[in-house]
């Protein structure tokens, strides 16, 4: 894969991790790919707070959407996991989100848009190497 960047890390390192993450980003739709247990909110929790969001950041599991405000961009966190189809990502308006460039977009389990996400996006995978250690793959 081309331009992919990796960052090893402990659980312990979640703000190192978050903070390669930003000093790599390319695009303002960020999507979080590993699996149930990974690290994927809390990875994203971290790095909500490193862009200057003072509250706690928190899982949008059950409202599918958490909106975060910093001085220079308005934070969108996703998790889609419940989603069973893209009618419902649009029946709440995900497109308006995705086109807005002036937003961040984290989302999680992103696999029911793949046929809208614009050409734009970054993909970070974590890959669980055991209990303590993830690795990030960043494309």
């Amino acid at each position: 894969m081309k331009n992919r960047k990796i960052f090893i890390y402990n659980l312990d390192e979640i703000s190192q991790a978050a903070h390669f993450i930003l000093k790599n980003l390319q695009s303002n739709i960020i999507l979080f790919e590993g699996e149930m247990g990974s690290g994927k909110t809390t990875l994203i929790k971290e790095i909500v707070q490193q862009l200057g969001v003072s509250q706690n950041a928190y899982s949008p599991t059950f409202s599918l959407v958490n909106e975060y405000e910093t001085k220079e961009k308005t934070i969108f966190h996703f998790d889609l996991y419940r989603l069973k189809s893209l009618e419902e990502a649009l029946d709440f308006g995900i497109e308006e989100y995705l086109y807005n460039s002036n937003t961040y977009n984290f989302i999680e389990w992103p696999e029911v848009i793949k046929d809208i996400l614009p050409k734009n996006i970054q993909i970070i995978r974590i890959i669980v190497k055991d209990y303590q250690t993830r690795e990030l793959q960043i494309s």
